[in-house]
Protein backbone atom coordinates (compact mmCIF):
# COMPACT_ATOMS: atom_id res chain seq x y z
CA UNK A 1 0.00 0.00 0.00
CA UNK A 2 1.07 3.59 -1.28
CA UNK A 3 2.61 5.82 1.67
CA UNK A 4 1.77 9.67 1.71
CA UNK A 5 5.29 11.42 0.66
CA UNK A 6 6.95 13.74 3.31
CA UNK A 7 7.04 17.83 2.98
CA UNK A 8 10.98 17.38 2.47
CA UNK A 9 10.59 14.68 0.24
CA UNK A 10 8.11 16.80 -2.22
CA UNK A 11 10.14 20.04 -1.32
CA UNK A 12 13.09 17.89 -2.46
CA UNK A 13 11.01 16.96 -5.78
CA UNK A 14 10.09 20.48 -6.85
CA UNK A 15 13.74 22.06 -6.38
CA UNK A 16 14.74 19.00 -8.72
CA UNK A 17 12.07 19.72 -11.28
CA UNK A 18 12.69 23.81 -11.30
CA UNK A 19 16.33 23.18 -11.86
CA UNK A 20 15.37 20.68 -15.08
CA UNK A 21 12.78 23.68 -16.07
CA UNK A 22 15.88 26.49 -15.56
CA UNK A 23 18.27 24.65 -17.25
CA UNK A 24 16.00 23.35 -20.20
CA UNK A 25 15.14 26.84 -20.63
CA UNK A 26 18.96 28.13 -20.38
CA UNK A 27 20.02 25.44 -23.21
CA UNK A 28 17.08 26.68 -25.35
CA UNK A 29 18.26 29.97 -25.26
CA UNK A 30 21.64 29.78 -25.67
CA UNK A 31 20.63 27.64 -28.72
CA UNK A 32 18.60 30.26 -30.19
CA UNK A 33 21.17 32.79 -29.46
CA UNK A 34 23.91 30.64 -31.41
CA UNK A 35 21.46 29.75 -34.12
CA UNK A 36 20.95 33.03 -35.25
CA UNK A 37 24.56 34.51 -34.63
CA UNK A 38 24.91 31.48 -37.03
CA UNK A 39 22.28 33.17 -39.42
CA UNK A 40 22.91 36.69 -38.83
CA UNK A 41 25.39 37.43 -41.84
CA UNK A 42 28.66 39.39 -41.16
CA UNK A 43 31.15 41.12 -43.22
CA UNK A 44 34.74 42.35 -43.04
CA UNK A 45 36.15 45.64 -41.93
CA UNK A 46 38.27 45.80 -44.15
CA UNK A 47 35.99 46.23 -47.08
CA UNK A 48 34.00 48.32 -45.68
CA UNK A 49 33.80 52.15 -46.40
CA UNK A 50 32.35 54.18 -44.36
CA UNK A 51 31.76 57.93 -43.61
CA UNK A 52 30.19 60.64 -41.18
CA UNK A 53 27.32 62.13 -41.75
CA UNK A 54 28.12 66.04 -41.06
CA UNK A 55 26.03 69.03 -41.88
CA UNK A 56 26.98 71.40 -44.90
CA UNK A 57 25.81 72.43 -48.52
CA UNK A 58 24.76 69.76 -51.55
CA UNK A 59 24.77 71.27 -54.67
CA UNK A 60 23.00 68.85 -57.34
CA UNK A 61 24.67 68.10 -60.51
CA UNK A 62 24.56 66.52 -63.52
CA UNK A 63 27.51 64.38 -65.21
CA UNK A 64 29.22 65.54 -68.82
CA UNK A 65 32.44 64.43 -70.25
CA UNK A 66 34.71 67.34 -71.19
CA UNK A 67 37.93 68.32 -73.16
CA UNK A 68 40.13 71.09 -72.70
CA UNK A 69 40.28 73.29 -75.93
CA UNK A 70 41.80 76.91 -76.92
CA UNK A 71 39.61 79.63 -75.98
CA UNK A 72 40.35 80.95 -79.66
CA UNK A 73 41.71 79.40 -82.42
CA UNK A 74 42.25 80.67 -85.83
CA UNK A 75 41.10 78.89 -88.48
CA UNK A 76 43.19 79.72 -91.44
CA UNK A 77 41.80 79.05 -95.45
CA UNK A 78 43.27 79.28 -98.36
CA UNK A 79 42.30 82.64 -100.29
CA UNK A 80 42.34 81.13 -103.71
CA UNK A 81 42.22 77.71 -105.89
CA UNK A 82 45.76 77.00 -105.83
CA UNK A 83 48.40 74.34 -105.15
CA UNK A 84 50.69 73.86 -102.01
CA UNK A 85 54.09 74.82 -103.28
CA UNK A 86 56.02 74.58 -99.82
CA UNK A 87 54.85 73.87 -96.42
CA UNK A 88 57.18 75.67 -94.12
CA UNK A 89 56.41 75.23 -90.54
CA UNK A 90 54.65 71.98 -88.95
CA UNK A 91 52.03 70.92 -86.35
CA UNK A 92 53.00 71.49 -82.85
CA UNK A 93 55.49 75.05 -84.07
CA UNK A 94 54.89 78.44 -81.68
CA UNK A 95 54.62 81.43 -83.98
CA UNK A 96 53.76 85.35 -83.72
CA UNK A 97 52.62 87.78 -86.21
CA UNK A 98 54.04 87.52 -89.32
CA UNK A 99 55.56 84.05 -89.54
CA UNK A 100 55.12 82.04 -92.48
CA UNK A 101 53.58 78.82 -92.63
CA UNK A 102 53.33 77.58 -95.73
CA UNK A 103 53.24 78.93 -99.96
CA UNK A 104 50.82 78.65 -102.58
CA UNK A 105 51.23 78.71 -105.70
CA UNK A 106 49.96 82.31 -107.04
CA UNK A 107 50.54 81.83 -111.11
CA UNK A 108 46.58 81.55 -111.93
CA UNK A 109 45.68 84.09 -109.58
CA UNK A 110 48.61 86.26 -111.21
CA UNK A 111 47.12 86.15 -114.56
CA UNK A 112 43.47 86.91 -113.82
CA UNK A 113 45.04 89.94 -111.81
CA UNK A 114 47.59 90.89 -114.90
CA UNK A 115 44.30 90.70 -116.93
CA UNK A 116 42.16 93.00 -114.90
CA UNK A 117 45.39 95.51 -114.95
CA UNK A 118 44.59 95.36 -118.53
CA UNK A 119 41.31 95.95 -118.80
CA UNK A 120 41.23 98.94 -116.30
CA UNK A 121 43.73 100.56 -118.54
CA UNK A 122 41.63 99.98 -121.93
CA UNK A 123 38.67 101.54 -119.87
CA UNK A 124 40.83 104.40 -119.09
CA UNK A 125 41.73 104.87 -122.48
CA UNK A 126 38.16 105.03 -123.34
CA UNK A 127 37.21 106.97 -120.60
CA UNK A 128 39.92 109.84 -122.24
CA UNK A 129 38.37 108.53 -126.16
CA UNK A 130 35.04 109.87 -125.05
CA UNK A 131 36.40 112.92 -124.34
CA UNK A 132 38.13 114.02 -126.83
CA UNK A 133 35.16 112.65 -128.93
CA UNK A 134 32.95 114.88 -127.00
CA UNK A 135 35.49 118.03 -127.37
CA UNK A 136 35.45 117.54 -131.60
CA UNK A 137 31.70 117.03 -131.34
CA UNK A 138 30.99 120.25 -129.05
CA UNK A 139 33.70 122.08 -131.66
CA UNK A 140 31.51 121.34 -134.64
CA UNK A 141 28.39 121.92 -132.94
CA UNK A 142 30.19 125.31 -131.64
CA UNK A 143 31.32 126.33 -135.20
CA UNK A 144 27.36 125.60 -136.22
CA UNK A 145 25.97 127.78 -133.43
CA UNK A 146 27.79 130.65 -134.40
CA UNK A 147 27.10 130.94 -138.10
CA UNK A 148 23.44 130.42 -136.77
CA UNK A 149 23.72 133.04 -134.51
CA UNK A 150 25.20 135.01 -137.04
CA UNK A 151 22.14 134.25 -139.67
CA UNK A 152 19.81 134.90 -137.12
CA UNK A 153 21.23 138.60 -136.74
CA UNK A 154 21.42 139.13 -140.57
CA UNK A 155 17.69 137.53 -140.79
CA UNK A 156 16.38 140.18 -138.09
CA UNK A 157 18.36 142.64 -139.89
CA UNK A 158 16.32 141.73 -143.26
CA UNK A 159 13.56 141.85 -141.41
CA UNK A 160 13.67 144.75 -140.36
CA UNK A 161 14.28 146.54 -143.88
CA UNK A 162 11.50 144.76 -145.47
CA UNK A 163 9.44 146.14 -142.69
CA UNK A 164 11.05 149.85 -143.99
CA UNK A 165 9.84 149.29 -147.39
CA UNK A 166 6.69 148.30 -146.92
CA UNK A 167 6.26 151.22 -144.44
CA UNK A 168 7.74 153.86 -148.04
CA UNK A 169 5.93 151.50 -150.18
CA UNK A 170 9.15 149.92 -151.68
CA UNK A 171 7.93 146.08 -150.57
CA UNK A 172 4.84 143.82 -150.53
CA UNK A 173 3.39 142.31 -147.47
CA UNK A 174 4.34 138.65 -148.44
CA UNK A 175 7.79 140.17 -148.32
CA UNK A 176 7.79 140.86 -145.11
CA UNK A 177 6.24 137.50 -143.86
CA UNK A 178 8.78 135.60 -145.72
CA UNK A 179 11.54 137.74 -143.77
CA UNK A 180 9.72 136.53 -140.88
CA UNK A 181 9.60 132.94 -141.80
CA UNK A 182 13.29 132.95 -142.33
CA UNK A 183 14.35 134.77 -139.31
CA UNK A 184 11.82 131.88 -137.31
CA UNK A 185 13.40 128.76 -138.85
CA UNK A 186 16.99 130.56 -138.07
CA UNK A 187 16.11 130.54 -134.61
CA UNK A 188 14.62 127.32 -134.10
CA UNK A 189 17.87 125.81 -135.67
CA UNK A 190 19.39 128.03 -133.11
CA UNK A 191 17.82 126.48 -130.40
CA UNK A 192 17.65 122.71 -131.93
CA UNK A 193 21.85 123.17 -131.70
CA UNK A 194 21.84 124.63 -128.13
CA UNK A 195 20.39 121.34 -127.11
CA UNK A 196 22.44 119.49 -129.06
CA UNK A 197 24.98 120.62 -127.47
CA UNK A 198 23.66 120.01 -124.04
CA UNK A 199 22.33 116.75 -124.73
CA UNK A 200 26.12 116.00 -126.02
CA UNK A 201 28.01 116.75 -122.47
CA UNK A 202 24.87 114.56 -120.92
CA UNK A 203 25.62 111.87 -123.07
CA UNK A 204 29.10 112.56 -121.52
CA UNK A 205 28.49 112.43 -118.09
CA UNK A 206 26.47 109.37 -118.34
CA UNK A 207 29.36 107.67 -119.78
CA UNK A 208 31.72 108.68 -118.02
CA UNK A 209 29.58 107.66 -115.00
CA UNK A 210 29.81 104.02 -116.47
CA UNK A 211 33.10 104.05 -116.88
CA UNK A 212 34.24 105.23 -113.63
CA UNK A 213 31.86 102.19 -112.19
CA UNK A 214 33.42 99.82 -113.96
CA UNK A 215 37.25 101.28 -113.04
CA UNK A 216 35.84 101.64 -109.73
CA UNK A 217 34.95 97.65 -109.31
CA UNK A 218 37.60 96.93 -111.42
CA UNK A 219 40.29 98.50 -109.08
CA UNK A 220 38.35 96.45 -106.03
CA UNK A 221 38.70 92.88 -107.99
CA UNK A 222 42.57 93.91 -108.59
CA UNK A 223 43.27 94.98 -104.74
CA UNK A 224 40.85 92.10 -103.65
CA UNK A 225 43.56 89.62 -106.11
CA UNK A 226 46.49 91.52 -104.91
CA UNK A 227 45.53 90.91 -101.30
CA UNK A 228 44.95 87.43 -102.26
CA UNK A 229 48.33 86.99 -103.60
CA UNK A 230 49.68 88.40 -100.30
CA UNK A 231 47.48 85.87 -98.44
CA UNK A 232 49.17 82.97 -100.62
CA UNK A 233 52.03 83.85 -98.34
CA UNK A 234 50.06 82.47 -95.42
CA UNK A 235 51.41 83.96 -92.61
CA UNK A 236 50.56 83.75 -88.64
CA UNK A 237 48.09 87.06 -87.74
CA UNK A 238 48.87 85.82 -83.80
CA UNK A 239 50.69 84.71 -81.93
CA UNK A 240 49.87 80.98 -80.54
CA UNK A 241 51.21 77.38 -81.34
CA UNK A 242 50.15 75.30 -84.99
CA UNK A 243 47.37 73.01 -84.03
CA UNK A 244 47.02 71.63 -87.86
CA UNK A 245 48.27 72.61 -91.07
CA UNK A 246 47.51 70.80 -94.48
CA UNK A 247 51.37 69.57 -95.32
CA UNK A 248 50.47 67.44 -98.25
CA UNK A 249 52.39 69.26 -100.76
CA UNK A 250 51.74 69.32 -104.48
CA UNK A 251 48.15 68.90 -103.73
CA UNK A 252 45.45 71.50 -104.83
CA UNK A 253 42.85 73.45 -102.42
CA UNK A 254 40.18 75.43 -103.34
CA UNK A 255 39.50 78.61 -101.99
CA UNK A 256 37.81 79.00 -98.86
CA UNK A 257 39.70 75.18 -97.90
CA UNK A 258 41.12 74.71 -94.56
CA UNK A 259 44.79 74.83 -94.59
CA UNK A 260 45.98 75.45 -91.05
CA UNK A 261 44.07 76.11 -87.26
CA UNK A 262 46.18 78.21 -84.86
CA UNK A 263 45.50 77.98 -81.44
CA UNK A 264 46.25 80.90 -78.91
CA UNK A 265 47.09 78.90 -76.09
CA UNK A 266 47.22 81.40 -73.09
CA UNK A 267 43.67 80.76 -72.70
CA UNK A 268 41.07 78.02 -72.34
CA UNK A 269 37.54 76.76 -72.01
CA UNK A 270 35.89 72.98 -72.59
CA UNK A 271 33.97 71.73 -74.70
CA UNK A 272 31.67 69.24 -72.88
CA UNK A 273 29.11 66.48 -74.38
CA UNK A 274 26.38 65.15 -72.60
CA UNK A 275 23.04 62.99 -73.35
CA UNK A 276 20.18 64.49 -74.58
CA UNK A 277 18.42 63.83 -71.94
CA UNK A 278 19.53 66.44 -69.97
CA UNK A 279 18.97 69.00 -72.65
CA UNK A 280 16.29 70.89 -70.53
CA UNK A 281 18.90 71.43 -67.94
CA UNK A 282 21.93 73.21 -69.91
CA UNK A 283 21.00 76.73 -69.65
CA UNK A 284 23.42 79.69 -70.51
CA UNK A 285 24.84 81.12 -67.44
CA UNK A 286 24.79 78.17 -65.38
CA UNK A 287 27.57 77.54 -63.17
CA UNK A 288 29.70 74.33 -63.76
CA UNK A 289 32.70 72.81 -62.06
CA UNK A 290 35.44 71.20 -63.79
CA UNK A 291 37.62 68.63 -62.44
CA UNK A 292 41.17 67.57 -63.50
CA UNK A 293 43.48 65.55 -61.85
CA UNK A 294 41.33 66.13 -58.68
CA UNK A 295 41.53 69.59 -58.74
CA UNK A 296 38.46 71.55 -59.44
CA UNK A 297 37.85 74.34 -61.68
CA UNK A 298 34.48 76.83 -61.35
CA UNK A 299 32.84 78.46 -64.52
CA UNK A 300 29.69 79.20 -66.33
CA UNK A 301 28.19 77.88 -69.72
CA UNK A 302 29.17 79.80 -72.38
CA UNK A 303 27.08 78.20 -75.44
CA UNK A 304 25.01 74.75 -76.00
CA UNK A 305 24.73 74.01 -79.53
CA UNK A 306 21.59 74.10 -80.99
CA UNK A 307 21.63 70.49 -82.69
CA UNK A 308 21.69 67.20 -81.37
CA UNK A 309 24.54 64.63 -82.74
CA UNK A 310 23.74 61.34 -81.81
CA UNK A 311 21.71 61.54 -79.14
CA UNK A 312 24.46 63.59 -77.80
CA UNK A 313 24.10 67.77 -76.73
CA UNK A 314 27.72 69.74 -76.83
CA UNK A 315 27.87 72.41 -74.76
CA UNK A 316 31.24 75.15 -73.58
CA UNK A 317 32.38 76.13 -70.17
CA UNK A 318 33.89 79.51 -69.58
CA UNK A 319 36.54 79.13 -67.00
CA UNK A 320 36.57 81.65 -64.40
CA UNK A 321 40.99 80.50 -64.46
CA UNK A 322 41.58 80.11 -68.13
CA UNK A 323 45.35 79.75 -67.63
CA UNK A 324 45.43 77.55 -64.85
CA UNK A 325 48.57 75.57 -65.21
CA UNK A 326 46.93 72.26 -65.65
CA UNK A 327 45.00 73.11 -68.70
CA UNK A 328 46.45 71.71 -72.01
CA UNK A 329 44.74 71.03 -75.49
CA UNK A 330 42.82 67.94 -75.72
CA UNK A 331 43.22 67.18 -72.25
CA UNK A 332 40.10 65.25 -70.56
CA UNK A 333 38.09 66.51 -67.83
CA UNK A 334 34.85 66.00 -65.64
CA UNK A 335 31.98 68.42 -66.45
CA UNK A 336 29.45 68.89 -62.96
CA UNK A 337 26.61 71.25 -64.20
CA UNK A 338 25.22 72.45 -60.63
CA UNK A 339 20.99 72.59 -61.23
CA UNK A 340 20.24 72.58 -57.69
CA UNK A 341 21.57 73.76 -54.41
CA UNK A 342 21.00 73.19 -50.69
CA UNK A 343 23.13 75.49 -47.78
CA UNK A 344 22.88 73.41 -44.51
CA UNK A 345 21.45 70.67 -44.57
CA UNK A 346 22.65 66.80 -43.52
CA UNK A 347 25.23 65.28 -46.00
CA UNK A 348 27.78 62.37 -45.93
CA UNK A 349 30.11 61.57 -48.45
CA UNK A 350 28.66 59.83 -51.83
CA UNK A 351 30.03 56.50 -52.74
CA UNK A 352 29.62 52.88 -54.44
CA UNK A 353 26.20 52.18 -51.96
CA UNK A 354 24.19 55.77 -53.94
CA UNK A 355 25.80 54.83 -56.95
CA UNK A 356 24.17 51.48 -57.03
CA UNK A 357 21.45 51.63 -55.22
CA UNK A 358 18.24 53.99 -55.42
CA UNK A 359 16.11 52.90 -52.15
CA UNK A 360 15.23 54.82 -48.85
CA UNK A 361 17.42 53.25 -46.14
CA UNK A 362 21.32 53.57 -45.58
CA UNK A 363 23.52 50.77 -42.97
CA UNK A 364 24.81 53.20 -39.60
CA UNK A 365 27.14 51.32 -38.25
CA UNK A 366 26.91 50.82 -34.40
CA UNK A 367 29.40 48.95 -32.41
CA UNK A 368 30.22 45.79 -34.28
CA UNK A 369 27.22 45.69 -36.41
CA UNK A 370 25.63 48.16 -39.53
CA UNK A 371 22.02 48.70 -38.52
CA UNK A 372 19.57 49.35 -41.50
CA UNK A 373 17.44 52.16 -41.38
CA UNK A 374 15.25 54.04 -43.12
CA UNK A 375 16.08 57.68 -44.72
CA UNK A 376 15.20 59.89 -47.35
CA UNK A 377 17.74 60.54 -49.30
CA UNK A 378 17.62 64.24 -51.33
CA UNK A 379 19.74 65.91 -53.94
CA UNK A 380 23.88 64.67 -54.63
CA UNK A 381 26.43 65.54 -56.30
CA UNK A 382 29.98 63.20 -57.35
CA UNK A 383 31.27 64.72 -53.76
CA UNK A 384 28.20 64.23 -51.18
CA UNK A 385 24.59 62.83 -50.71
CA UNK A 386 22.11 64.22 -48.87
CA UNK A 387 20.15 62.93 -46.15
CA UNK A 388 16.78 64.36 -45.36
CA UNK A 389 16.04 62.16 -42.18
CA UNK A 390 16.96 59.43 -40.06
CA UNK A 391 20.16 59.89 -39.56
CA UNK A 392 22.07 62.32 -36.98
CA UNK A 393 25.27 64.35 -37.52
CA UNK A 394 28.06 62.21 -35.90
CA UNK A 395 26.60 58.83 -37.49
CA UNK A 396 28.94 56.65 -39.06
CA UNK A 397 26.82 55.36 -42.29
CA UNK A 398 28.53 52.39 -44.90
CA UNK A 399 29.09 54.18 -48.24
CA UNK A 400 30.42 50.98 -50.17
CA UNK A 401 28.81 48.46 -52.55
CA UNK A 402 26.18 46.91 -49.99
CA UNK A 403 23.93 45.18 -52.70
CA UNK A 404 23.82 41.73 -52.11
CA UNK A 405 22.42 42.70 -48.61
CA UNK A 406 19.32 44.82 -49.68
CA UNK A 407 17.20 41.81 -47.73
CA UNK A 408 19.43 42.21 -44.35
CA UNK A 409 18.22 43.87 -41.85
CA UNK A 410 21.22 43.82 -39.45
CA UNK A 411 25.38 42.87 -40.65
CA UNK A 412 27.73 41.90 -37.96
CA UNK A 413 31.18 43.74 -38.66
CA UNK A 414 34.16 41.07 -38.44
Amino acid sequence: MDRELSATTKQANKRRRYWQIGIALAVLVFAVLGFRTLITPSISHEVLRTAVVERGPVVATISASGVVVPEQELVITSPIQARIEQVLLKAGEHVKPGDQILLLDRAFTQLAYDKLKDEQQLNQHKSVQLRLNLRKTLNNLASQLAIKQLKVKSLQAQLEDEKYLLKIGGTTQESVKQAELNLKIAQQELTEIQHDMATERELLKADEQELGYTLAMQGRSIEELQRKMEQAEVRATHKGVITWVKNETGSTVNAGDVIARLADLSSYKIKATISDTYADQLKVGSSATVRINEIDLQGTISSVEPTVTNGIVTFYVALQDKAHQLLRPSLRADVYVNTASRSDVLRVKNGPYFTNYSGQHVFVVQGDAAIKKEVTVGVSNVDFVELENGVQPGDVIVISDMKEYEHVQKLKIK
